[in-house]
């Protein structure tokens, strides 16, 4: 069974698919970890967002490996573990404009299908349900009001990073920014499947979230 939570940054996505995922004993993938990945393998080779050339060729040698250690999830790049870099704002806002490249989407689209395979998985990202996995068994889509949203990311990134640099209203803005980018983006936009449960994580904590997936992917398995 494939279960995709989909939805724009802040609304608790990360969180929510891995508690799903280990209550139901299901696999965990988190797809923006790649995006974060292709943009940080650009970064480190001075590669520009217009040089479609190097980029394709980046994509082409894209080693990408999801280790598990002590039950934290790490991803590998070319035998380089960026689990921690690929966070910072920086690789951030490059993801960001990077996952607007078809080029760029086609290729995490495949390794995507391909660790889908044969499993039940929790996937987790901004197309799962309307892209990559069209037909899944169940869809969520999360969804919150941006200065919750704001506010929560800039909790994350302070609690990580330890850097002051960042203001609640820069961090806003750049969502904001984001949001209309994803979601007006020609190629694999972000939206809501037509087919989805879609919850308001505003005013809700985790395990609220938590409980109404489960109920709704129960009442799928069963038909009802």
């Amino acid at each position: 069974m494939i279960i995709t939570i989909d939805g724009p940054s802040g609304t608790g996505k990360s969180t929510v698919a891995k508690k799903v995922a280990a209550i139901l004993g299901f696999a965990f993938f988190d797809t923006g970890a790649m995006y974060r990945a292709v943009a940080w393998d650009l970064l480190q080779k001075n590669i520009p967002m217009d040089d479609a050339t190097a980029i394709q060729e980046v994509l082409q040698n894209f080693q990408y490996e999801i280790h598990d250690v002590a039950g934290q999830k790490h991803y590998i790049v070319n035998g380089v573990d960026v689990t921690e870099v690929i966070r910072t704002p920086e690789v951030t806002a490059q993801a960001s404009s990077i996952a607007v490249l078809p080029d760029v989407r086609e290729a995490m689209w495949k390794i995507q299908r391909h660790f889908a395979q044969g499993i039940d998985a929790v996937f987790e990202g901004r197309d799962m349900g309307s892209s990559v996995f069209p037909q899944a068994e169940a869809k969520i889509f999360l969804t919150a009001r941006p200065e919750i949203r704001a506010e929560r990311r800039y909790q994350e990134w302070a609690a990580k990073q330890k850097n002051s640099a960042f203001s609640k209203e820069q961090v806003l803005r750049e969502l904001l920014e984001r949001d209309e980018r994803d979601s007006t983006r020609a190629y694999a936009p972000l939206l809501k499947p037509r087919d989805a449960k879609e919850i308001d994580t505003s005013d809700l904590d985790i395990d609220q979230v938590v409980s109404t997936i489960i109920d709704f992917v129960h009442k799928k398995k069963h038909g009802s």
